[in-house]
């Protein structure tokens, strides 16, 4: 095989794996970011549960006022019964103790109601507060995971570097000219293989002359359809 195509063939492999590498890192962050925004929408609906709890804390705090306003306003009731003198205003007096005693009654059950409400929410912060938890050690270990696999991608990353360097010190700097312009439009595709006769890059078939001219792998060869620069892989038998 011509020298400059093989050492373009390697170009293109460092560089199509050094392309493959941020998506992998992307990919184990985004493995912790789902956990850790699973979290925060537990930390959200703690927030929500804290101040449901301290509103239904504020209006029980409310009915106990009003309850006891209601109370005192019986014993003034019970005073003022003691020193009436008309029917008038016995009936006036006993009117407005049904509507104060009506509204203790209506004040206590909404207390109970705020009572039992209470428990709910204190029961859900609790289970949150726990889920939490489960959740924060969850990231701790997937943490610890995901930095090891960053490291390890970085540790491949380094090495593809270095040698792809190390290629490029003895590189033709017309043919790798060459190939940067091809790589600014087609990317990782600037170098593909011919399978079954067709450009990997654009699947169009190539004709038999070039085909032929592919195959003897004596020069540099572009795709007559797309302008890669194509070669004839090396293939094998699959049992």
């Amino acid at each position: 095989m011509n020298k400059y195509l093989e050492d373009l063939i390697k170009l293109s492999k460092f560089d199509s794996k050094i392309s493959s590498f941020e998506p992998q890192i992307d990919n184990e962050k985004e493995k912790l970011a789902t956990f850790v925004e699973i979290a925060e929408e537990i930390k959200k609906g703690i927030n929500d549960t804290y101040a449901q709890i301290d509103e239904i804390k504020s209006k029980r705090t409310k009915n106990n006022i009003h309850l006891a306003e209601l109370k005192s306003k019986l014993d003034d009731i019970s005073k003022k019964g003691a020193i009436v003198q008309t029917e008038k205003e016995v009936k006036a007096l006993q009117l407005e103790e049904e509507i104060a005693k009506e509204q203790i009654s209506f004040a206590n059950e909404e207390i109970e109601r705020l009572d039992k409400l209470s428990t709910v929410k204190e029961e859900e912060l609790k289970e949150l507060q726990e889920k939490l938890t489960e959740e924060e050690n969850g990231i701790k270990e997937l943490q610890v995971a995901v930095d090891s696999a960053i490291e390890e991608i970085n540790k491949e990353r380094n090495v593809v570097y270095q040698d792809r360097s190390e290629l490029l010190a003895d590189f033709d700097n017309k043919v790798l000219t060459f190939y940067e312009k091809i790589k600014r439009w087609a990317k990782d595709t600037a170098v593909v293989p011919v399978k079954k006769q067709a450009c990997y890059g654009c699947f169009m078939k190539i004709s038999d002359q070039t085909y032929a001219e592919i195959i003897k792998s004596e020069e540099i060869i572009n795709c007559p359809h797309c302008g890669r620069i194509i070669y004839k892989e090396e293939e094998t038998v699959e049992a």
